[in-house]
């Protein structure tokens, strides 16, 4: 079956699953060979389970294959599609963006962390018709990767949070970093797009050299104490537009001041663009504040690397409170043989903040305190912690998430 033909398919059943025990009416079935399953032996029970159609010879490629010729057609009709991508913030930055855009125009955006080979394809099937922007995020953890994540998706807008220190297993080295985040504005060089671009990135402005690009609108942050106050330069007479926000730190700036950008470039009003940036609320332990009945928790827990565990300590000390402040971090992963030198790094800025009460859980420290966060938790049964103000920072795969409901 050619392309043409699966499309027509799945315009007749639009609902896509990779899950053969959950097919609803009009799904198709991809068969995915992962790590620690293997969905193409599962074909014949997703048909019993309700599909119309099972795909199990090269699905990941024909799932690709089906997305890139949706979007396609879907931007012949004026669909415009914004690709994010970057080291630290792309995931809080789509969403802010998303939440601007949506004050305006019919938006589908990348639903959690959805945004690799697979996650890609599968936002866009979702998108129909009545849909007016995308807004994808697409991640990596080595060369080449955004280079066929555009290719599936195919923007005509871009933007690039950030590039910093991670993933250089994967990518070799800081250039390697550069190098791959820079597969989005390669893209768009050679297609006629446009990139938001934050003019103080020292790494990014030359990346962007002769490119169609839309600078940032310029702002400031005013407090953080410990969500993020912040102002941003107001259309025509220019006046400050003054927001407050439910964001936990001043690292922020940069993500708020893209999505004013982006939302304003859309002809979204200075008014919605604040309520909405207002009314944004972070999940997914994201440097999310959580009172407990014992503790004050700053909750940063979904990822970490050298660069965005030094934002989040920087911010930490500047964090004004009369309780007493307390660390606990996850080792970082993913660093090849710098692993070392950059965990020493932070150890470092650790003594910077003046924090003296500081976990350290994992093997990646040398030197650690907990070797997993169940050795954490098993330590806090017998010892609770109470009036304290913790910073909690590491990586998914360090399950932090499980602390706060023992602090």
């Amino acid at each position: 079956m050619n392309i043409q033909e699966l499309y027509r398919v799945y315009l007749e059943n639009p609902n896509i699953t990779t899950d053969s025990r959950n097919c609803p009416e009009h799904s198709i079935f991809f068969g995915i060979k992962g790590e620690h399953f293997d969905g193409t032996l599962f074909g014949d029970k997703a048909i019993e389970n309700g599909a119309t159609m099972a795909v199990t010879e090269n699905s990941p490629q024909r799932l690709q294959q089906l997305a890139a010729h949706h979007i396609a057609e879907l931007k012949k009709n004026g669909l415009k599609v914004i690709g994010i991508t970057g080291t630290n913030g792309k995931t809080t930055t789509k969403e802010l963006v998303s939440a601007v855009l949506k004050k305006k125009y019919n938006v589908l955006y990348t639903q959690g962390n959805f945004n690799n080979h697979l996650g890609v394809p599968l936002t866009i099937l979702r998108l129909r018709p009545e849909h007016e922007i995308a807004v994808i995020e697409m991640g990596a953890n080595h060369r080449g990767e955004i280079r066929d994540l555009v290719n599936i998706s195919q923007p005509e807008y871009g933007l690039i949070t950030s590039v910093g220190r991670a993933h250089l297993e994967g990518f070799g080295s800081f250039e390697g970093v550069i190098k791959t985040k820079c597969e989005l504005y390669d893209y768009l060089r050679e297609h006629g797009g446009k990139v938001f671009l934050n003019a103080d990135n020292e790494h990014l402005v030359p990346m962007a050299k002769g490119m169609d690009t839309v600078p940032y609108i310029t702002g400031g942050v005013k407090e953080c104490n410990p969500y993020m106050k912040f102002s941003f330069k107001g259309e025509g007479n220019g006046v400050d537009v003054v927001c407050q926000s439910q964001l936990i730190g001043d690292y922020n700036i940069v993500n708020v001041l893209a999505a004013t950008t982006v939302g304003r470039y859309f002809g979204v009003s200075d008014g919605d663009i604040a309520d909405a940036l207002a009314d944004y609320s972070p999940t997914n332990n994201r440097s999310q504040l959580v009172k407990t009945a014992r503790n004050t928790l700053i909750v940063d827990a979904y990822n970490a690397n050298p660069t965005s565990m030094s934002a989040a300590l920087d911010n930490f000390r500047n964090i004004s409170s009369d309780l007493p402040k307390m660390v606990i971090l996850g080792g970082m992963g993913e660093l090849g043989e710098t692993s070392q030198q950059e965990h020493d790094g932070i150890r470092a800025k650790i003594k910077e903040t003046g924090v003296k009460d500081v976990w350290l859980v994992g093997k990646q420290w040398g030197e650690y305190d907990f070797e997993t966060v169940d050795d954490v938790i098993a330590h806090l049964n017998d010892n609770p912690i109470e009036g304290k103000l913790i910073l909690i920072k590491g990586s998914n795969s360090q399950k932090l998430f499980k602390l706060p409901e023992m602090l």
